[in-house]
């Protein structure tokens, strides 16, 4: 009771936490960011102060230079970035995701994976990697800051007028229902992602670019083919080979054709 109280429109408290946690968790994911913007809703939910909307702005704009600062990392220390977050099977995956998804939808992608359990670093960083347009990527990001904190906030709030006497209740119950919207957005995010790369494969089949499981049966069926083709040949019994083959192409070189080349 006592942390919530104190996180109130008149403390230097509100606005610190406000900044920094959002500026932060782009690169240290860990950072309870979305908690603590569901907390400040919880807590001014009964209030009208005009101050709250300095709130909501000093949050955005801790949100909005986060996710520049973990750009302006991949891009300046790309190597070292690149070790630190990706450089684990499951980071290197979550890069993959990123460039595909980035190439696929752009700017939608940098607002959307603000709800992506995890999202939020990987495309941010990605971005600065490959080096993403500045205009596109700032454009992207103002719109993701402004749109999560006023969902965060606005789930706070409900959760707080909902619970006016039960400031905690309130507070787990914003916070259950922030994380069972992001796990609807993550097994959406998976789903689809499925769907696609069937298509995909479908798509592969079709145009015949598929390449079959087991890379020896073109050879094998080479090699079959080749067998028939000898074995349907017609035989020289009078050829001056052994068994009558060929020996050369066109038969060049066979006894009876350089008899009558000299006869004639």
């Amino acid at each position: 009771m006592d942390a919530l109280s104190s996180l109130q429109v008149d403390t230097a408290a509100s606005y610190l936490i406000a900044f920094l946690l959002p500026a932060l968790d782009a690169v240290f994911p860990v950072l309870p960011s979305e908690t603590a913007i569901i907390a400040l809703g919880v807590v001014t939910a009964g209030s009208a102060d005009p101050r709250i909307a300095l709130l909501i702005v000093v949050a955005a704009a801790g949100a909005f230079l986060g996710d520049n600062l973990s750009y302006l990392i991949g891009r300046r220390f790309g190597p070292t970035a690149e070790r630190r977050f990706f450089s684990t099977p499951k980071g290197r995956a979550a890069r993959q995701w990123a460039e595909r998804s980035l190439k696929r939808y752009g700017t939608q992608l940098i607002i959307v994976c603000r709800f992506i359990p995890g999202g939020r670093t990987a495309v941010t960083l990605t971005c600065g990697l490959t080096g993403y347009p500045r205009r596109g990527f700032v454009a992207g990001t103002g719109a993701a800051a402004v749109i999560w904190v006023l969902y965060a906030f606005f789930i706070g709030r409900l959760g707080g007028k909902a619970f006016e006497d039960a400031p905690w209740a309130g507070f787990l119950l914003a916070a259950g229902a922030a994380l069972a919207i992001s796990a609807v957005v993550e097994a959406a995010r998976r789903i689809h992602g499925r769907r696609a790369a069937s298509r995909g494969y479908a798509g592969q089949v079709e145009a015949g670019q598929v390449e079959a499981d087991n890379p020896g049966e073109h050879e094998a069926d080479r090699h079959e083919l080749d067998d028939r083709h000898r074995l349907t040949e017609p035989q020289h019994p009078g050829d001056g080979c052994p068994g009558g083959a060929d020996p050369g192409p066109d038969g060049v070189g066979r006894p009876d054709l350089q008899l009558t080349q000299r006869e004639s």
